[in-house]
């Protein structure tokens, strides 16, 4: 019974008598049913009691399913003994914890600090040791610190291996943060596993008792495990090395969250004695796009060998799509899935970066289509564009409050709500000009001298970008504001969701520009009327179910449609531009294409255009090399402009011949400015550059602090 239904190497996996067990499991190969029929064959054909067994995910969707699946398969068995204990890294750690966390001389009863209990924590230590939050960003550290902990890097381990001043002062907090933690009784989310392992390690009693228990060991997704899940893992096993491992080292895309794909490539040198089987069938896809994803990864070289197959029919050809531009690129796109003649729900639009959602966004809108973005939020939604928007509001519109509500204290400005609730009674119930009611306040209000201060310097700077907002464009008025208030250094705190929040900020100036061709005074005006109307439509068919979907290739993995459309096929767009130089991250790109194309069942179109605005500026980048590795006969070439780019038409042949990316119109910091050289800022006078990474720059300003600055924005200058 529990056999049935399985290829000859899934029942190979689930028969496997002892020792361990390397599943490399291709796209769609129907691991997780190896793996829950594998359990329950333990149970009911080995009667090993599930007491005995664990399994681990990453996620507790993925482990909900599996529980399912599992119970299932049991209720169709006879008497069995003990329930399996299923469940993600953190969830299993924290349940061993709540037994034994006393050892480590916290009380059982621990609490699980979340992100803002966290920097509530960072913030305290940081008034401890007066050090300015500016100066170092709370986020910044605490992505510091949480990296430390997914490599088992202790404070005392922390402070010896510290190579820059940054890090140097993480150093000092870090143990100081800690300690917070301790007298507070609470965990961290890094620590449920970091704590974990230090019981293991320093005390072998804990560690063999949950060895002798959980005598088989079932491990998902394999190639997203980092060190810390990498040592917990082996720990356990270590005793009866009864352990199996799934995973897809073609799939690892997760290098920035911690994930080491070498964990997955090396497991048969950590256990000598491993059997190795691979599931090469696909239940999802065509033949011709396994064979043409395989193209894609087979550039890796560092890789296990597979050749994915299926019984299905050999499929379409993959389209090929040129563009004029990204609007053109977002039209093509919406009109084939109109008229696909599939519901909407059944097909999908992947990007490599968010920011890319937007001009699909608007094509939807404008065409009256439901969507929904999977994993993000719907650009004109996001925080950080409402918020430049509300300063762009104030300064057409001065009568605003709720526009200057919403950014008062945004960056903060030690304008808090009650300050706020004070400041409201000089506006009163008539129409009251912005910049009365803030001379009011600062005049008679009620207020520390700390808030009138922050109001008076407020005010100053509001009239100044009314002031800019008659005289200058529109793309224009949005960088005065980005760094006269100080938001670009607001946003960069040192993390990369500050990075994509202000490479959102970014694209919000590609929209801007196509206004500035208007004069100043009606560039601005026209440019939030339409940003409103947009806003206004994307309200619209939320209640609707079949919707089209949007999503980051990074969102879509473990996802399947019938169709799917990859958009921003370029060079330093997909692959990005900060895989260029690097090896490593040239192959993870590799392996986020081949996730995209494998994430369709029927149709899959590509997508490239021939200048592309993102970020605020133009750039006129190659194809993909993505789309020259797939052979022609696999492909066929559609669109207004398809004879650019060395495609021949007149053939079957779509090869790309070009091989070097071309420089975009956007030149990236390194080409701009170098590492020790004197820049001056508008705001922080003089500094140096410290660090170069694609388009940030990172200057020290003597008395200001380290500020990361976006060299396309940023008003910076060399001093000879």
């Amino acid at each position: 019974m529990i056999l049935q239904d399985l290829n000859n190497e899934q029942k190979e996996v689930v028969v496997h008598e002892k020792g361990p067990l390397l599943v490399l499991a291709g796209a769609g190969s129907g691991k997780t049913k190896a793996l829950t029929h594998r359990i329950a064959y333990l149970m009911t054909e080995r009667h090993i009691s599930g007491n005995n067994i664990l399994a681990v995910t990453f996620t507790n969707k993925a482990a909900g399913e599996m529980r399912t699946r599992v119970e299932k398969l049991l209720s169709q068995q006879g008497s069995i003994s003990g329930q399996p204990v299923l469940g993600t890294f953190h969830s299993l750690c924290a349940r061993f914890l709540r037994a034994d966390i006393h050892y480590l001389g916290f009380k059982n009863s621990f609490v699980i600090y979340d992100d803002q209990d966290q920097l509530q924590v960072v913030r305290s230590v940081l008034t401890r040791m007066n050090l300015d939050p500016k100066k170092f960003v709370p986020k910044a550290i605490l992505s510091h610190i949480s990296q430390a902990k997914s490599e088992l890097v202790d404070p005392d381990k922390y402070r010896k291996l510290a190579n820059d001043y940054f890090q140097e002062m993480v150093a000092k907090i870090y143990p100081e943060y800690e300690k917070t933690l301790l007298a507070n009784n609470g965990l961290d989310f890094d620590d449920l596993i970091f704590k974990t392992v230090q019981l293991f390690q320093q005390f072998p009693d804990v560690l063999d008792r949950y060895q002798e228990r959980f005598r088989f060991i079932l491990v998902d997704e394999y190639q997203d495990t980092n060190h810390a899940q990498y040592v917990f893992l082996n720990m356990l096993a270590e005793k009866y090395r009864n352990i199996m491992v799934v995973g897809d080292d073609w799939q690892g895309i997760y290098s920035w969250r911690g994930a080491d794909i070498r964990n997955i490539l090396n497991f048969e040198k950590d256990y000598s004695e491993t059997k190795t089987i691979k599931l090469e069938r696909n239940y999802r896809s065509t033949q011709l796009i396994l064979d043409a994803s395989h193209k894609i990864i087979e550039k890796n070289q560092e890789r296990t060998d597979k050749k994915l197959w299926t019984d299905r029919e050999k499929g379409e050809l993959i389209e090929i799509v040129e563009a004029q531009d990204e609007r053109e690129e977002a039209d093509l796109i919406v009109q084939k899935i109109r008229r696909s003649g599939k519901p909407m729900r059944e097909q999908v639009v992947l990007y490599r970066t968010n920011a890319q959602s937007r001009p699909l966004e608007e094509a939807l809108m404008r065409m009256g289509l439901p969507y929904q973005i999977i994993g993000g939020v719907r650009f004109y939604q996001r925080q950080e564009i409402k918020d430049i928007l509300a300063y762009l509001s104030l300064i057409v519109n001065h009568q605003d409050t709720v526009a200057l509500q919403r950014i008062i204290n945004v960056p903060p400005r030690k304008i808090g709500k009650v300050a706020w609730e004070k400041i409201m009674h000089f506006f009163g119930e008539e129409p009251v000009a912005v910049n009365l009611g803030l001379a009011r306040a600062y005049e008679m209000g009620e207020l520390t001298e700390q808030t009138k201060r922050s109001i008076n310097t407020f005010l100053s700077l509001l009239q100044k970008l009314q002031e800019l907002g008659r005289e200058l464009p529109a793309s224009k008025v949005i960088r005065e504001v980005v760094n006269r208030t100080g938001y670009q250094e607001y946003l960069l705190d040192g993390t990369e969701e500050g990075e994509e929040r202000f490479e959102n900020v970014k694209e919000l100036l590609t929209v801007a520009r196509k206004y500035d061709h208007l004069v100043p005074e009606l560039s601005l005006a026209t440019f939030l009327e339409e940003v409103a109307l947009i806003s206004d439509l994307d309200n619209m068919g939320k209640d609707e179910k079949d919707t089209i979907t949007l999503m980051s290739v990074h969102a879509a993995k473990g996802l399947e449609f019938s169709s799917v459309y990859i958009a921003g096929l370029e060079e330093n767009i997909f692959p990005h531009s900060r895989s260029q130089l690097d090896p490593e991250q040239a192959e993870e790109e590799r392996r986020l294409m081949y996730v995209a194309m494998t994430r369709a069942a029927h149709n899959l179109h590509l997508f490239y255009t021939r200048r592309r605005s993102l970020y605020g500026s133009t750039q006129m980048n190659p194809p993909s090399r993505f789309i020259s590795d797939i052979p022609s006969e696999l492909t066929k070439v559609s669109g207004r402009y398809g004879d650019s780019y060395s495609f021949n038409l007149g053939g079957n042949s779509a090869v790309i011949r070009t091989a070097k990316p071309e420089i975009a119109i956007q030149a990236l910091a390194e080409e701009l400015y170098k590492v020790g050289e004197k820049v001056m800022h508008n705001s922080f006078g003089e500094g140096v550059i410290v660090e170069i990474r694609g388009d940030v720059v990172t200057v020290a300003f003597p008395g200001k602090g380290i500020k990361k600055l976006a060299a396309s924005i940023a008003p910076l200058k060399k001093i000879d």
